[in-house]
Formats: structure tokens, C-alpha cells, sequence
């Protein structure tokens, strides 16, 4: 294993620098930016008039100043407007999510088809059908670790009755980042192990999730900090923020494309 780690490094190198790779990531990127919004829009709705949660509320506020990685004021603003439009907007919302949902997919099963070596896609019909499931696990993974978050925070809250704001906050965001790493690597690990249109080995796939969910957070904090050097602003002037969010996007899917072809290229490598 110790010896091939340099060989696969350096063969997954070379697959990131292939155009088709590239190609599938920016497609990848650009689906998730339609359907990003639309897919807040409809979880900050659902906890809103479904659950009537305050601080679930509060968390999503909170994981969108933490996870965008600029303009998060203009976000949080413009998307609490929506929320409070009227009932077409989430409507509008839900038919555009399941629209470009099946756009992250239908990219990804490609790529990954071609990292497994499966010959076969599936039909485009299949292939939406995938999708939606996919798209349902991923809000329900989201939903389940916002209210994994906001259960010991409202208790909290009810126990010190207006005292210890800022510990509260505090426990708040750690709990908040752990469960989001959770929920990350459960997104990670769904999409290696389900979307290839072929037998994946949960226990080869698993622990390349949870390198590639810890990865993506650190990545995120690195295009952070790499941000000012970049100077979006001065290039792109009013459409800094969208061309902020693609490319974080794009490298996203560059990352998850990198853990897939870790994986199967070491699996490969061990059953020859």
C-alpha cells in the first residue's frame, strides 16, 4: 500500500489534468450554483412552516456565513426575502431544483462510470430517477444534521435561560461544524457508492469519503484565504460574487472527482 501511494497520487495528478475531467467539473459547477439557491430556498421554507424552528433556522443563517466562502450578507438577505415571498417562489424553487439536480448528476455518473471502468451510463430516465433520490438523501442528510444541531442548542437555551449566550454560541458552531462534516462525508459517500452505474464497494469507497469530507473543509478555508490574491472584484466587478461561487464549486468537483479515482484506482490495483 505504502508503495503505491506515490504511484496513485501521481496517476490521480494526471487524471486531474485531463480536459474531459475538467470538462465534467465545471458542468458539475455550474449545475450546483442553479440548483444551490433553490435548495436553500426550500429548506429554509420547510423549517420555517413545517417545523416552526427558530434555532434550525438560525443554524442554516449560521452554515451559510460559515460555508460561503464570500458575500455572505448579500445571500442571507436576499435569500430571506424568498422565504418570505410568496408561496410560487418555493414553488418556482422545487421545479428548478429538480431540474438541475439531475445537471449534477448526469456529468458525475459519467465521470464516474469512465474512473470504474463501467461501460454502460445508465438510461436518461435511470439516471433522473438516481438523481432525484440523490437530491432527496442530500436535504435530508442536511436537515438531519441542522436538527441533530438545533436539539441540544434549544435545550440549552431553555436551560440557562437567557445566561451564557456566548457559550451557547459557542457549542452552537462546534456542534453545527461537526455534524456538517458528518452530513459531508454521508453526501461523499452516497455519491461513490450509489451514482456509478456499476457494483462499488461500500468499504473501499467509505474511507476516501471521509478523507475527501475533511478535505473539502480545509479546501474551503484555503480558497478563503486565497480570495484576496485573486481579486475577483477587479475582474469581474457586480458578478464577483457568482464567478466566487463557481469557481469554489469547480474546485468541489475536482476534489470529489479526486477521491473517486483514488479509490478505484487502488481498488483496481489490488484485485489485478
Amino acid at each position: 500500500m505504502r508503495r503505491r501511494s506515490p504511484g496513485l497520487v501521481l496517476s490521480t495528478v494526471r487524471y486531474l489534468s485531463r480536459t474531459d475531467v475538467h470538462t465534467f467539473a465545471f458542468s458539475v459547477a455550474a449545475n450546483a450554483i442553479l440548483s444551490f439557491f433553490p435548495f436553500v430556498v426550500l429548506m429554509m421554507t420547510v423549517i420555517r412552516r413545517v417545523f416552526h424552528s427558530r434555532v434550525m433556522y438560525e443554524i442554516v443563517l449560521q452554515l451559510l456565513r460559515d460555508y460561503l466562502p464570500a458575500g455572505q450578507d448579500f445571500v442571507i438577505r436576499n435569500l430571506n426575502s424568498m422565504v418570505n415571498s410568496r408561496q410560487r417562489v418555493q414553488v418556482a424553487s422545487l421545479l428548478i431544483l429538480l431540474v438541475t439536480s439531475s445537471g449534477i448528476f448526469l456529468p458525475l455518473e459519467v465521470a464516474l462510470n469512465r474512473i470504474w471502468r463501467f461501460e454502460k451510463n445508465r438510461s436518461y430516465l435511470g439516471n433522473q430517477l438516481i438523481s432525484l433520490a440523490l437530491a432527496f438523501a442530500c436535504g435530508a442528510l442536511a436537515l438531519t444534521s441542522i436538527a441533530l444541531t438545533a436539539g441540544p442548542v434549544s435545550f440549552m437555551e431553555f436551560l440557562l435561560r437567557g445566561y451564557g449566550t456566548t457559550f451557547i454560541r459557542m457549542m452552537g458552531f462546534l456542534m453545527m461544524k461537526l455534524f456538517g462534516i458528518a452530513a459531508s462525508i454521508a453526501i461523499f459517500f452516497l455519491i461513490y457508492w450509489v451514482l456509478p452505474n456499476g457494483k462499488v464497494p461500500a468499504r473501499v469507497v467509505l474511507p476516501t469519503a471521509i478523507i475527501m469530507g475533511l478535505l473539502s473543509e480545509a479546501l474551503k478555508y484555503a480558497y478563503i484565504l486565497a480570495l484576496p490574491w485573486l481579486n475577483f472584484q477587479e475582474v469581474y466587478g457586480p458578478f464577483a460574487l457568482s464567478v466566487t461561487m463557481m469557481f469554489w464549486a469547480f474546485l468541489s468537483g475536482l476534489l470529489l472527482l479526486a477521491g473517486a479515482h483514488l479509490s478505484a484506482e487502488e481498488h483496481l490495483r489490488n484485485t489485478l
